[in-house]
Order: structure tokens, then sequence, then C-alpha cells
């Protein structure tokens, strides 16, 4: 590749789906902002590859150089400012605060939530320790005088990937697709209201039923939302797909990297599947996650976007470079595969002492019937995302939970709110 890997998910076209994450902290006190504002540029020194503008090459490509300007942070406001304006000082991120809520906004070219969600946590640990004036026991967390960990601003290369034959081959078995949902969602200003619900779960009974289930945190969460659009899908779908990303920098020798390259894990479940209990729906989707998450399979899967990447890199100027990223993207250009719903989970996070000051996270992203679980202390938090206003997919999950016997609070719908990008056309000292 000729640039970072970090920037080519800045080709995208935004004008439906916004290329940004949003990650909502709530604290248990008011958010001092002069105090947030200065934990916030004492953090971002253990995250130099965070702390960058974007500039175009000679070939119209995006470049990603140093930017020593303030990381921004604000008071929330209805119309959010756009990542890489002179609103934000150039930069790919900022912060915004309103009441009890931090809320951190970053491209999701630059990272997905391992590499965000530790960004995060420095920047709240920080402020913990200048607000209170304490130093509370978080080993988890990265600390803003940390060293970076070995590999963490290493990026993938082809050689670094296994070169043998995947073990399995995804073949879809054509789930429905929420088309008319889509459709109303990207164009139709009467029914398009991005949304999202917030739940709470007690972290100890998800794994505890998911392990007498033969199931794991992220295998629960996809066998459950599949019930429930077995609840009210009509009969003549005959398959529900989940996906879940998986991330294989592991198993190319990058564990610490935090670049956002993922391949994707498809279930497609039948309809009399439904007809099974949980501990062997459970022993379904963890198999096929366990199978599709082999190393051969996801570097079989990745190959295949640096392949991407590279036919990027050969166009000459901007414009060829977005209509080829557009027409061709793996995840939404007219090869992509597409399932019914996603269910995202980034992993246990050691919070420390620092959750004593937090009363929930949440991470906040585009797409319709998809889920973004986090972690803290001794709860599970699910981010339940929509693109339309619409009741019936939440309740038929909350029945599902209730027939399951599991306890959990339920917030919302709020609206959800996220940046765009504003990127140079031409080349410019900015």
């Amino acid at each position: 590749m000729k640039y970072s890997i970090d920037t080519y998910r800045l080709y995208a076209d935004e004008k439906i789906f916004t290329f940004s994450v949003r990650v909502k902290v709530t604290m248990k006190e008011e958010v001092d902002i002069d105090i947030l504002r200065h934990a916030a540029n004492v953090a971002i020194k253990r995250y130099p590859y965070f702390a960058v503008k974007v500039v175009l090459g000679e070939d119209g490509g995006y470049d990603l150089v140093p930017n020593e300007r303030d990381i921004a942070v604000l008071n929330t406001t209805d119309k959010l400012p756009l990542l890489g304006s002179e609103e934000v000082n150039y930069h790919l991120l900022y912060i915004d605060r309103e009441g009890r809520d931090i809320f951190f906004n970053i491209s999701h070219s630059m990272c997905g939530g391992r590499g965000i969600l530790p960004w995060v946590m420095t920047n709240v640990y920080q402020y913990v320790v200048e607000r209170y004036g304490v130093a509370p026991n978080a080993p988890g967390i990265r600390k803003p005088d940390s060293p970076l960990l070995e590999g963490e601003c290493a990026e993938p290369s082809p050689d670094m990937l296994p070169d043998e034959e995947p073990i399995y081959e995804y073949k879809s078995k054509k789930p429905v697709v929420m088309m008319m949902d889509y459709l109303n969602g990207m164009y139709n200003p009467f029914k398009r209201d991005p949304n999202y619900y917030f739940f709470t779960f007690r972290q100890e009974e998800i794994i505890a039923f998911a392990k007498d289930n033969d199931a794991s945190v992220a295998s629960f969460f996809l066998v459950t939302l599949a019930k429930a659009l077995d609840k009210i899908l009509p009969e003549k779908y005959q398959v529900i797909g989940g996906e879940i990303a998986h991330n294989p920098a592991a198993d190319i020798g990058l564990p610490n990297s935090h670049s956002d390259f993922l391949t994707h894990v498809h279930i497609d479940y039948k309809r009399e599947y439904f007809d099974y209990d949980m501990e062997k729906l459970g022993t379904l989707t963890r198999s096929q996650i366990i199978l599709q998450a082999d190393p051969s399979v996801s570097a079989f899967q990745f190959r295949k976007h640096l392949k991407f990447l590279e036919e990027v890199d050969k166009l000459q100027g901007l414009k060829k470079k977005r209509a080829f990223y557009g027409k061709n993207d793996p995840s939404r250009g007219k090869d992509a595969q597409h399932g019914t719903f996603i269910v995202n989970y980034t992993g246990r996070m050691d919070w420390g002492e620092v959750a004593d000051y937090v009363e929930s996270y949440a991470a906040i992203v585009d797409g319709h019937i998809l889920l973004e679980i986090t972690s803290m202390a001794d709860k599970l938090f699910v981010t339940f995302m929509q693109l339309i206003k619409e009741t019936k997919y939440v309740d038929a999950f909350c029945e599902v939970m209730d027939e399951l016997g599991i306890h959990y609070k339920t917030e919302g719908p709020y609206p959800n709110n996220r940046p765009k990008h504003k990127l140079p056309t031409k080349q410019e000292e900015r």
C-alpha cells in the first residue's frame, strides 16, 4: 500500500452513511469542560498516530501527517462540527460534552473499537486524575506517559499473511436483507430517523447463561437478536443472517496494532433452526465463529481486501479513487455480502477504579439492526442502532430477554447524531 491503511475508508461516500464513531461516556457527576480540555491534550500525547491531519498526495491519494494543534473539546451542539475541519483544528477526532456526558468523536478510517477504546479510557483516566486529585488503580488503562506497545503503530502487509488455502469459505444461504428499511432510512425523509436504544445487562448473568448454553457473549447476542427477528419477520423469508466482525491482528503477528483491519463472520439461520434450544443454537453459532475466524480463513479474506486497496493506489486523481472505492468496497460495494443484522463486541475492558466514576459508556456507529457491545466492571452495555423510527425490533429483542429470564435496563431512543468528514479536495497547506 502506498498510504497508511488508516486512510482508505476516507474515500467512502458520506451522502448516506457516516464513517465516524461516537463513544458516549456518562460520568456520575457533571463534567468540567476546562479540566476535560486539559486532560484530553495530555492524553493525546500517548496516541501520536491519532494526532494527524489529512493532506492529498501527488496522485490525489489521502495521506496523514502530524498535527500539533490542540485537540478540540467543545460544548455539545445540535449541529456537530466536521472531522478534519478548521473548527476542530483539522484533527480527525474531537471531544464534546453536555452535563454528565462526554462524547468522543473519531474517524472510523483510523481505527475500530480496539483502537478507539484505549484512547477513550486514557482520556477518562486523566480527567479523573485532574478532576478529583486521585490516582485510581487501573492497570488495564494506558497512562498518558506510558510507552507505546510493541507494534502499536504497525500496519499489515501481504507478506504477513499465511499463504495457504482457507479451511472454509462462506457460501451465502441468501439471508433476508432489510432492503425496504434501508431505502426508507436512506432516502425517505418521512421515515428516516437514525436512532439507538441503550441496554444495560449484568455481565456475570450473561456470562453464566452463555457458559451454560455452549455460547460466548458475542454468540449469545447473535442468537437472541436472531430469535427476536424470527418473531416478527414474515415466513416467506427463509433465512435470517447474522454477521460479526473479526480482528485477525494477532494471527498475523500484530496483536497491538491500533488500525482497523477486519474480516467478517456470517451465520445464516434457517427458520427451522429456531425450533432448537438455546444450547444447540449456541453451539451452532459459536462453532461458525471459530471456523470463520480460523487464520487461514481470515487471511484469505484479508488478502483480497489488501489487493483491493492496491487497486485504489494505482488510480490517479481523487475523483477516480473515490469512484472505484464506492463501487468495489468489500463491505458496501457491488460484491459485498450482507446479512440481516450485525453484532459487534470489543471484549472485556478493564477500567479498574476509574469505573467508580463512570455510569456507563456506549459505542455509536451507523447501521440498521446493529448491536455494539461494550463492558465495564460488572456491566455489559448494548447499543441497538436503527435507521428508522421503529419499535418492533427492540420490542421483540426485549421479549426474547424476558422469555430467557435475563435482567436488563433499557433507555431511549436517542438520536444517532455523529459528525461527517471535511477533507481536502486539492493539495494545499493546512
